[in-house]
């Protein structure tokens, strides 16, 4: 069972941020279940793409750990909640 802490919050701002990364990885994840390698271009874009985004997601994770000094477990990661600006780390207990 997955256990959810609260360790942190962001700004508004910040949040508004990866909520933007987001939505765009999860849009370029559903676009990619449908998109096949016979359009090469597209699939060629879709892929600089969605690593793009990856690294830039995860940057933000990076960036905002630093500056905020969040915990974290080995086989834990962390989670925001939107509506709040929380950030909880989430273990498997």
């Amino acid at each position: 069972m997955a256990v959810k802490q609260k360790i942190g919050k962001v700004t508004p701002e910040e949040r508004d941020e990866i909520q933007r990364l987001f939505e765009r990885r999860n849009g370029l994840n559903e676009l990619a279940k449908i998109v096949t390698a016979d359009n090469t271009e597209l699939y060629e874009k879709l892929v600089k793409d969605l690593g793009k985004t990856g690294t830039v997601f995860q940057n933000w994770w990076d960036r905002m750990a630093t500056k905020y000094q969040w915990r974290g477990e080995e086989n834990g990661h962390w989670e925001i909640n939107f509506d709040t600006c929380d950030i909880l780390l989430v273990t498997n207990d």
